[in-house]
């Protein structure tokens, strides 16, 4: 074989390879890649049950429900609401009417069943999808 042909083949043979390899990162990505949500969004969007999201948005007053270790309370972002099922210990900044991002999955339309549960000191830290719904609304507080 010629010097030509091996240098051919050595960056064909690279060329595959580095295909495969960003073949395979995007797969990769795309299993690990959770979205973020309002509830509104997920009254529009049409969302695979078994679809891994985040959804964000205010808790509801008057929505908290605790029944030993199951806790049920709704999600809002003042156009929708999303009632959220969660198994295990709130975090300790978890209130109603503060910033809270939840993820898991639809567990049926309307329900979500989350797994994770952040809860926000303050909109400081919502998701600026959030803060600019509750900006559009007129219920974003700037105290800064």
């Amino acid at each position: 074989m010629k010097p030509k042909h091996q240098r051919f083949l050595i960056i064909f043979l690279g060329l595959v390879g580095l295909g495969i390899a960003v073949f395979l990162v995007s797969i990769a990505f795309r299993d690990n890649l959770v979205f973020f949500y309002t509830p509104t969004d997920l009254s529009q969007k049409k969302i695979h049950p078994e679809q891994r999201l985040r959804v964000g948005g205010l808790v509801e007053k008057n929505s908290l429900r605790k029944h030993g270790q199951k806790v049920t309370f709704h999600i809002t972002d003042h156009a929708n609401v999303l009632k959220v099922n969660y198994t295990g210990l709130l975090p300790d900044l978890f209130r109603e009417g503060q910033g809270v991002v939840v993820e898991g999955k639809l567990s049926e339309p309307g329900i979500f069943q989350a797994e994770t549960v952040l809860a926000k000191h303050d909109e400081n830290y919502m998701p600026k999808e959030v803060a600019d719904r509750l900006k559009e609304k007129g219920l974003w507080r700037d105290d800064r």
